[in-house]
């Protein structure tokens, strides 16, 4: 039987979500437990599959994986956890058809962004955002080394505040390496009044014009999810989402921590 399984984790200090070897990764962790506790293999006997990747220090929410297996009783996320680090859970799981690719079979994904929004003119940023949606070649919001086509379709870019902080949902039928961090970096360029709208929509205009942007920082990017055109018949686990929040909260306090010790290490004038 075929299971897929919905991932969550907190990507820092992690080198992306891809095994490489010699470093921490997100696959590497779900490998080592899932061998553990014999639910599969070799990956590739087992047709492991993710819905793409994540680079380093990015998060996810919505991580789809997939894989073969005779072990359907201990595949769910609650059996799985208990092998994982506090910064990975899974959360859902389902049996799919024997074909299900993750990545192949899905319509779109959705990022979200959070910046801060203290120092940027939100109403530049939102009305510029309308101009990268709708398909586009996003050449220049991409690492070079592309070895596939650049042109994607960006369905919907939302920006809403909350608080200090302002969220950019992205939604497209895929994605380019740092192409919604190189996004960002231009939107905020616009809403900081460094650019324009007129310089945006030559962005988008890879032939005639040329310009490298640096990516926003990977701390504020998250994987939300993944859509697919069929019904996946889903069963959220109440177990493993209360030990997930109770993890987030503990993050929370220790970050609340670290926050007041940085305002300590500068002495007031």
């Amino acid at each position: 039987m075929r299971v897929a399984l919905k991932i969550a984790y907190v990507g820092t200090g992690y080198h992306g979500s891809q095994i490489q070897p010699d470093v921490a990764t997100i696959e590497g962790e779900l490998f080592n437990a899932l061998k553990e506790l014999e639910i599969m293999g070799d990956p590739k006997k087992a047709s492991f599959q993710s819905s793409g990747r994540t680079d380093a220090g990015v998060h996810a929410r919505g991580q789809v994986v997939a894989f073969n297996t005779d072990k359907l009783n201990l595949s769910i996320p609650r059996v799985i956890n208990s092998k994982l680090p506090n910064s990975i859970w899974a959360w859902a799981h389902a049996e799919v058809p024997d074909d299900f690719d993750p990545r192949r079979d899905a319509s779109s994904r959705v990022y979200r962004y959070i910046i801060s929004g203290e120092h940027y003119d939100i109403s530049r940023i939102r009305s510029a955002s309308k101009i990268l949606v709708g398909e586009h070649d996003f050449s220049n919001f991409c690492s070079k080394d592309e070895d596939k086509g650049t042109v994607r379709d960006v369905k919907r870019i939302d920006v809403r505040v909350s608080g200090a902080l302002t969220k950019i949902d992205v939604e497209a039928n895929s994605f380019l390496w740092n192409m919604v961090r190189k996004m960002v970096t231009a939107l905020t360029m616009v809403g900081s009044r460094m650019r324009d709208e007129a310089w945006l929509k030559q962005m988008l205009e890879p032939e005639s014009y040329e310009e490298g942007l640096e990516p926003a920082q990977s701390y504020g990017l998250t994987l939300m999810e993944v859509k697919y055109p069929m019904e996946i018949p889903w069963t959220e686990d109440a177990y493993s989402l209360r030990r997930a929040s109770e993890k987030v909260q503990e993050y929370l306090i220790r970050h609340r921590v670290m926050a007041e010790v940085m305002q300590e290490l500068v002495p007031k004038e």
